[in-house]
């Protein structure tokens, strides 16, 4: 079965939600991106956002944790119907990245994908690369990251 058959170009998943207490925000912050507003919930007051909010690098890790769970399911599910999932390998990249709202503590993230596109890859026989529409929308329905993803998928 090929990624393509499963999730046609266009059809949303919804991979899971996470919620960002300000625990996670500031432990994620403190070892990966230690700037003021995400580590300092009186320092973030004085910046542009006004309070503490996640590094846009802990939501994009909020998209791939949700991901991996959901595709494990996933398999798990085809498995169970005696159907064999589409063997995926790493992401080739991404592009326009965009954090477009802060994601503070007590913000839950909804994240999807979308198939965009699949074709072969010439330079690999048996190989195809996916590409995906990704975000994250708060509960209040705003999106607070998206971008463009690959995905590569093995015969």
């Amino acid at each position: 079965m090929r990624l393509i058959e499963l999730s046609p170009p266009g059809r949303k998943v919804i991979t899971g939600t996470l919620l960002f207490t300000a625990e996670d925000i500031v432990r994620y912050a403190r070892k990966f991106d230690p700037q003021p507003f995400h580590v300092d919930a009186e320092a973030a007051k004085n910046y542009v956002f006004g309070a503490l909010c996640a590094s846009g690098w802990h939501t994009c890790a909020g998209w791939m944790k949700t991901y991996i769970a959901y595709w494990k399911a996933e398999v798990a599910r085809l498995e169970s119907e005696g159907l064999t999932a589409p063997k995926l390998g790493p992401s080739a990249g991404f592009k326009k990245l965009q954090w477009l709202k802060p994601v503070y503590a007590g913000d839950s993230i909804t994240y999807s994908v979308a198939l965009t596109e699949s074709r072969p890859l010439t330079s690999r026989p048996g190989t195809w690369i996916n590409m995906t529409a990704c975000d994250g929308v708060n509960q209040h329905g705003d999106v607070v990251m998206r971008y463009e993803g690959t995905v590569l998928e093995f015969a």
